[in-house]
């Protein structure tokens, strides 16, 4: 039987292992970020067209590179950023194995221009399915510039599983954010088919914060620092009453790497306790210095999981940040002994005589005779019209029980005895304001009624717009709401739908995000 393992060709090994780094657009922005960051840059500029899938182009002032290594940083586990095993512990940079621009220039046409500062010629390649076709010098800036076209062209299965443009470029502009969040003191710029959707300042975290999402973030945020041995922890936090029914705006950052952690997330939760709303997550932006020594970011291609020798310290310390800052800003509830009604005590005189106290009682008055008050005459108006509105009914459960005729019903008259209970005629009953009860012919229903509520209007909807029938009531003056970007283009996408359904919704040509 002749032998059949073998070495798969470099290209098809180049695809596989392009599919565990660059997933989507967005994957191919979020590498290419990182490596400009790491080149010392401090001005980023990001240009998309078609939502990344026909141009991702970066520009920064960063370091640069020579021939040599322009050529040499498109080879597969080709890097800077370390040149041993003991390197891996001491991690600083954002980028360290040396796959990004390998798996980019797999599935893409990638054009790249790079000068040395102070050198007098730059270098220009263009490179296809991992063939450079050509390598030559030329006159740029310095810095890097790279160009990513027609991404997934050589995977027509990759491209075509793509979202839509909207879907994409949402992805794309939350990996903007995260590197923009975690680098405050760079520039950043981004732009989507000629058009601008950030021009972002260097400026500190707060500022950061409110120029990303709105202004309205200036007074939902509160300050978090806690500084100790073994990690310090710095950012913001949302007020409660800011809380928001999705996990929007959570990000961790370890070391100004953003991260997901679900055991850290329970931790910030936990320390709100009972101040936020039911169902209910609050926003953070958390930064946490650590040894990276002590943390393991080589867990996945991309580099977004992370390992701490100890969680249970991180997540003490970070629990007990958040609850000092809730506490230190009197989120609590607490009151106010100023604008609190004072107590009218009686003061004596000096002259005033006291009066001793005395004690009345009634010599006829029987407290065993059982007695019973009489009636006003709106109490046996309401009593006979409840007696007209509701005709008598037995509805005891069991055998039949003899009626007592004293006001107090007697339930139970020796341990054999059935109860006696009285339940409105009714083939339904609501538990706890929440749900419905019913009997059907099959046994018990239980009907959640914000879910029904929520599919009788989905229903609703649903015949309004087969009939193209738009029911609305116009406010007198509209009413401006100024979006996240990421929540702009969720809104562009559904926005026809919405028109369908009545509300009139345009965007403001002069400020972006805003309607």
């Amino acid at each position: 039987m002749p032998d059949i393992i073998h070495l798969l060709p470099d290209s098809v090994a180049n695809q596989i292992a392009a599919g565990e780094v660059i997933q989507r657009p967005a994957s191919a922005v979020k590498e290419m970020l990182e490596n400009a960051i790491d080149s010392g840059a401090d001005k980023i500029e990001l240009v998309i067209k078609d939502a990344g899938k026909t141009l991702i182009q970066i520009t920064d002032n960063g370091c640069g590179m020579s021939e040599t290594d322009a050529r040499l940083s498109f080879e597969r586990h080709a890097t800077s950023k370390i040149s041993s095993v003991q390197d891996l512990s001491s991690i600083r940079t954002m980028g360290f194995r040396g796959e990004a621009l390998a798996s980019i220039t797999a599935i893409s046409h990638v054009e790249m221009k790079t000068k040395r500062h102070g050198a007098e010629l730059g270098t220009h390649i263009i490179i296809e399915a991992s063939e450079v076709k050509s390598q030559e010098f030329c006159q740029c800036p310095p810095g890097t510039t790279i160009m990513v076209k027609n991404i997934f062209f050589n995977i027509p299965a990759r491209r075509k599983f793509l979202k839509s443009d909207n879907v994409e470029l949402r992805n794309i502009i939350e990996e903007f954010q995260r590197i923009a969040l975690a680098n405050p003191e760079i520039s950043f710029s981004l732009y989507n088919d000629r058009k601008i959707i950030f021009q972002l300042s260097p400026s500190n975290l707060k500022q950061r914060i409110v120029n990303i999402y709105n202004t309205t973030y200036n007074r939902r945020l509160i300050p978090v620092e806690e500084s100790l041995n073994i990690v310090k922890v710095n950012g913001f936090i949302g007020k409660p009453e800011f809380a928001r029914k999705q996990r929007g705006e959570q990000y961790f950052f370890v070391n100004k790497r953003f991260i997901r952690h679900p055991y850290l997330n329970h931790a910030v939760e936990n320390a709100y306790d009972e101040l936020l709303p039911e169902k209910s997550f609050p926003s953070y932006f958390l930064f946490l210095e650590i040894d990276p020594a002590i943390i393991d970011v080589n867990i996945h291609p991309t580099k977004t999981e992370i390992k701490f020798e100890d969680e249970k310290i991180i997540y003490s310390v970070l629990k007990s940040a958040v609850k000092a800052a809730l506490g230190k800003f009197s989120i609590t509830p607490a009151i106010d002994f100023d604008v609190e009604p004072l107590f009218d005590f009686p003061t004596r005189t000096k002259d005033a005589s006291t009066k001793q106290p005395t004690v009345g009682f009634n010599p006829d008055y029987n407290p065993f005779e059982k007695r019973q008050a009489p009636l006003t005459p709106r109490q046996i108006s309401n009593r006979d019209n409840w007696d007209k509105m509701i005709p008598p009914k037995d509805f005891s459960f069991g055998k039949e029980t003899d009626s007592n005729t004293d006001s107090v019903p007697k339930l139970i008259e020796d341990d054999n005895s059935d109860m006696a209970i009285q339940l409105p005629e009714s083939n339904f009953l609501q538990l706890h304001r929440k749900y419905i009860i019913t009997q059907v012919k099959s046994g018990l229903m239980i009907i959640d009624q914000q879910r029904a509520h929520e599919r009788i209007m989905y229903e609703r909807y649903l015949e309004l717009l087969s009939k193209r029938v738009t029911i609305s009531q116009q406010v007198l003056f509209g009413v401006k709401i100024s979006l996240s970007a990421g929540d702009s283009e969720l809104l562009n996408e559904i926005m026809e739908d919405l028109n369908l359904l009545g509300f009139n919704i345009k965007a403001d040509k002069n400020k972006p995000f805003q309607y």
